[in-house]
């Protein structure tokens, strides 16, 4: 059962509540390059983005959401550090949403004045609490960098705006070690009811970091913890919206996007299925069906072990059978199977 949390809105998007779980993401250009990250953020929406993060480490950025908000469609937040100035300028200019660790603003005056701006425009502010700018005195009276002291952290952050008379908060705590992560979470998750943002921080590059993603997010939301996500990625953030569905999908919160079922291969495959995997899987990347297709290498992992398919193929010495929900459709050479089985996709 999924955790109960507040409600919270952040432009058009439902955060928390009985709302589906949301994916989020961050541009990588400089955010004063108008064209460039307005490109970008489309490009995201695109393939299922539905929030989208922009760093603002000056005026000439927080001045930019103003032309990014024109022309993009879902909601903007701006990731503040440091200077309290420029995240009461990202919401002047237009900003959904602001993401901040009170921690590194310093001064609490300077917090309240954010948070009053907050107020006036009604937008929530993320409070974001990473394990590697963690506050000292946290390290030194938990003997370093610990679940609990990133608990301790993120419940001062949070009493400190309710004492404002600010509750429209997302919460988030994140570190690169997915056990950390995990226990964190567990231990803050009966403490308040503000919506919790999930993801492993800095998990890695396209591959490495998938994996530590798909572990650490997924262990949390088959706990029923999480109200967004998003997958921390090194390069383009394309590859976290299609993670990000990936791992919903495989916990079987969302049924959007396909399903991809490949057997791991053995001495009876003549064919290369790693590379015919590979073409397949990358050429429907983005689709939006709720569809499984069985990539499989011989006949003996065809249509019997990938009964569960709506579609699939399962290639023996020469041939390949293209086949639908169990039953065989068509016979093909191995060379006509990749375009026989897109075609199919496309067409179900």
């Amino acid at each position: 059962m999924r955790r109960k949390s507040k409600r919270i809105i952040c432009g058009d998007l439902i955060i928390g509540g009985d709302a589906p779980i949301s994916i989020q993401s961050m541009t990588n250009t400089d955010t004063r390059d108008v064209e460039k990250t307005i490109e970008q953020i489309k490009n995201l929406e695109s393939v299922g983005c539905q929030l989208v993060r922009v760093a603002v480490p000056d005026s000439e950025a927080a001045q930019s959401i103003v032309a990014i908000k024109k022309h993009t469609q879902i909601p903007v937040a701006a990731d503040i550090h440091f200077d309290y100035r420029l995240a009461i300028e990202a919401i002047e200019c237009g900003a959904d949403k602001i993401r901040i660790n009170p921690g590194n603003i310093g001064d609490s005056k300077h917090v309240e004045k954010i948070v009053k701006k907050a107020k006036e425009r009604k937008i929530p502010i993320r409070i974001g609490v990473n394990s590697g700018s963690l506050e000292k005195i946290i390290i030194n009276k938990y003997g370093g960098i610990t679940a609990e002291g990133l608990v301790d952290s993120a419940l001062k952050h949070i009493l400190a705006l309710e004492a404002m008379d600010f509750d429209d908060m997302v919460v988030s705590m994140k570190s690169s070690s997915v056990k950390m992560n995990y226990e964190a979470h567990k231990l803050i998750a009966d403490k308040m009811q503000h919506p919790l943002h999930i993801g492993i921080t800095e998990s890695g590059s396209k591959n490495s970091g998938k994996i530590k993603s798909a572990v650490g997010i997924g262990a949390l939301l088959l706990e029923g913890i999480g109200d967004t996500l998003r997958v921390s990625l090194t390069g383009d953030p394309l590859e976290e919206i299609y993670a990000a569905k990936e791992i919903l999908r495989a916990a079987e919160i969302r049924n959007e996007g396909i399903n991809i079922i490949s057997c791991p291969t053995c001495g009876r495959c003549h064919v290369d299925l790693e590379s015919i995997s590979s073409k397949i899987e990358e050429r429907i990347k983005g689709l939006n069906k709720n569809l499984t297709v069985a990539i499989m290498g011989c006949e003996v992992n065809g249509p019997g072990e990938a009964r569960e398919a709506d579609i699939g193929i399962a290639c023996g010495k020469s041939k390949v059978l293209l086949f639908k929900n169990g039953e065989i459709i068509r016979t093909l050479n191995e060379d006509e199977a990749e375009e026989a089985l897109i075609q199919e996709i496309n067409e179900f």
